[in-house]
């Protein structure tokens, strides 16, 4: 099939604006055949309102006119853009095809998409496992589905680095997924990785061993390759249809941190290629936007360091998911040996930074224990820390 149909997902929360950046510079890409999900995980500050104002015409987003990357998604498309709004309820259904058949007809050809924009509002903070489900589940009630590309919110895309990936994946039907070059958007021409990571393996679980981080960009990481033991960081990751139907969707005992890892080895062991292709370059906001953080010093030493409410991520979550992940993967004796060998260096290592920049040090370390003894017990899923 040319150009089969790739569906985009993009999950918010929260973070309206750097949504609009990055589907500004989505509606600007170049591959014929793609319809955009927007799904928002019922973000305390109305975003999905502010997104549907943009699609609207009613409002732009700022970007500093000297950033290296404004030209992604400056000057905004043509407005308005038709959208649909679906609950969680009405998108797993597949939406109401009519409607959207209907919508087409008013698309702009300012941009470059010819389907409505899907706006799906999940009722609860699903994380990003749940959140993003909700999307796949959308998608793949759709008979023109054939990839599925889950593109992080504080992501901006290169006009070309969808119709590479494709070019990829069309190349060989068992390369189940294909990454992106992922670049560090405050730092444009340096890498957060390509594509992903070293081998995973019980003893490296939560290390995230990227590929060429913070190398400087150069003609020699625009290659293809493939990634036989390791896993593609799911800020922009093209997935096969039909491994969803072979694996499953995203795990969402997770909630959110390491499910991408876990997806990957899914996949892996069930005998999918992954593949990455330099050729697509993202520049990646790494988070900036999902919780506050601060630079803070002692005598020599300087870190920036996550707000509390922040470090229930990289903090608990962290913890906690990775001994999940072992414990799922490689069984109760390797998450042991994991505990007492990787994990506590990890952990020890969080402890110091608490002691030494933090505020609310009891409570954070508290977490951690916590975060240790849920992965060993498999108290999974949402923190109840979390709104």
């Amino acid at each position: 099939m040319k150009n089969p149909k790739v569906y985009i997902i993009i999950l918010n929360y929260n973070g309206w604006a750097d949504t609009i950046e990055c589907l500004e510079s989505v509606l600007r890409n170049n591959y014929p055949n793609y319809q955009v999900i927007v799904i928002d995980n019922n973000s305390p500050n109305n975003s999905m309102e502010y997104i549907k104002a943009w699609a609207e015409g009613k409002l732009d987003v700022w970007v500093n006119p000297k950033h290296f990357l404004r030209h992604l998604s400056f000057p905004p498309v043509k407005k308005p853009i038709p959208f649909v709004y679906y609950t969680r309820k009405e998108a797993e259904k597949g939406g109401n095809k009519s409607l959207e058949d209907k919508l087409k007809r008013r698309i702009s050809k300012s941009i470059t998409t010819t389907y409505p924009l899907i706006f799906i509002q999940t009722g609860e903070n699903l994380g990003y496992a749940g959140g993003n489900n909700v999307g796949i589940k959308y998608a793949l009630e759709k008979d023109d589905c054939k990839y599925i590309w889950i593109l992080n919110n504080d992501t901006v895309i290169e006009k070309n680095s969808l119709l590479e990936m494709v070019k990829v994946i069309d190349s060989n039907n068992r390369i189940g997924i294909v990454g992106s070059k992922l670049l560090r958007y405050d730092i444009p021409t340096t890498l957060q990785t390509l594509c992903g990571t070293t081998k995973m393996t019980w003893k490296n679980a939560g290390k995230g061993n990227y590929l060429f981080s913070n190398e400087e960009d150069k003609q020699d990481f625009n290659k293809i390759f493939e990634l036989d033991s390791g896993y593609i960081v799911g800020a922009s990751i093209l997935i096969r249809k039909e491994v969803f139907e072979d694996i499953g969707l995203l795990d969402e005992n997770y909630f959110m941190w390491a499910e991408d890892t876990d997806f990957c080895m899914r996949a892996i062991r069930n005998g999918w290629k992954l593949y990455c292709c330099g050729k697509s370059k993202i520049w990646h906001k790494e988070g900036a936007s999902s919780g506050s953080g601060k630079m803070k010093k002692f005598l020599w030493r300087t870190s920036i360091r996550p707000s509390f409410s922040r470090f229930i991520i990289t903090g608990y979550l962290d913890i906690r998911n990775h001994i999940y992940f072992v414990k799922k993967h490689w069984g109760t004796f390797h998450m042991w040996i994991y505990i007492l060998g990787p994990n506590l260096k990890k952990v020890s290592r969080k402890i110091l930074g608490i002691l030494l920049f933090d505020d609310r040090k009891l409570q954070r370390i508290k977490l951690l224990l916590k975060g240790i003894i849920d992965g060993i017990i498999g108290k999974v899923g949402k923190p109840r820390e979390l709104p």
